[in-house]
């Protein structure tokens, strides 16, 4: 069975239709519910089991999965705007079939989500219809998945499983790690290739020169300027960046985004300190890294993302 494009009025929606949000982020249903059960159920026992298990319990409300809070904050800035022409819109992607995906549909419904286009491909990668709908973000918990999207210019992160995590600030905020996520892993290289001082000495060598865009930057210049719809003062949206550079690292990394003309609301520079108890005095709904070891740390504090990108993800040949 090919994969359907639809919304979920069950209106056909063709590839040439670019939606009219300012942000488009697009989730697949692992992450943004907790299926562990019945992806266990189909590890273990196969398509056949899966799709009796779900058919028996679709009328069972689905927990929310760890970027739930997210998705909630995020369509929560469409309060005001115009019905049809939302700040913000989220896509659902799903291996799974429409058929077994109506459990899927019946718990966005219970929520009170307003997601009303989706992707079910019956087994079949999404990262395909990622582009055609005009997407800034792409969250899944295939890592595969993540790398092709990330392949295809989309910026993209791994979120494990889990259930969600108790929210503690009413705003949207995320956190981002710089090298290799907001900025390209260039400087990165020459930390992990030549040492600390090395890298210092390149950084403080092109303090006026401009890092290159990573993955994330399209994405964050995207929350950037649905940032700027709002006033400065009580905005719903508050962003980070957690970086381990330091002093004198930190000229090059506030140089380059005043040229992008983007704003961070906070920039933390720890040096190599562990991350996740900043992140959680931060109280981000998601942070963004592209250190499997960062990520493991953080994900005791708060909801994370791997993203799988740059020297430190360069697969063995």
């Amino acid at each position: 069975m090919t994969g359907m494009l639809k919304d979920m009025t069950g209106q056909p929606t063709s590839h040439a239709e670019q939606s009219n949000a300012q942000l488009v982020v697009a989730i697949t249903a692992r992450a943004l519910f907790h299926l562990e059960a019945g992806h266990q159920l189909f590890e273990e026992q196969g398509i056949d089991a899966y799709e009796q298990y779900q058919r028996e319990h679709e009328n069972d409300v689905l927990p929310q999965g760890i970027a739930f809070p997210l998705v909630k904050k995020l369509l929560a800035l469409n309060v005001g705007a115009p019905v049809e022409q939302p700040r913000v819109e989220v896509i659902l992607l799903s291996r799974n079939s429409s058929d077994t995906g109506l459990r899927i549909f019946n718990s966005i419904e219970h929520y009170g989500l307003k997601i009303t286009r989706a992707v079910f491909t019956s087994g079949a990668e999404v990262y395909p219809y990622i582009n055609p709908f005009g997407a800034h973000l792409f969250l899944s918990a295939n890592p595969d998945s993540v790398r092709s999207a990330l392949e295809h210019g989309v910026a993209a992160a791994t979120i494990l499983p889990a259930i969600a995590n108790e929210q503690t600030h009413p705003e949207l905020r995320i956190a981002f790690d710089g090298d290799a996520v907001i900025f390209g892993d260039e400087s990165e290289r020459v930390s992990q290739q030549a040492g600390l001082a090395a890298f210092h000495a390149n950084e403080v060598k092109h303090a006026h020169k401009p890092l290159n865009g990573g993955p994330f930057k399209g994405f964050l210049s995207a929350l950037h300027d649905l940032q700027v719809d709002f006033p400065a003062i009580n905005s719903p949206i508050r962003t980070a960046l957690v970086t381990a550079r330091s002093a004198p690292a930190h000229k090059r990394v506030i140089l380059t985004l005043r040229k992008w003309g983007v704003r961070l609301d906070e920039s933390l520079f720890l040096g190599g300190r562990d991350k996740g108890p900043f992140l959680e005095a931060f109280g981000a709904d998601l942070f963004f890294d592209d250190s499997a070891h960062n990520i493991d740390n953080a994900k005791n504090h708060v909801a994370s993302g791997h993203v799988p990108h740059g020297i430190s993800n360069l697969k063995d040949s």
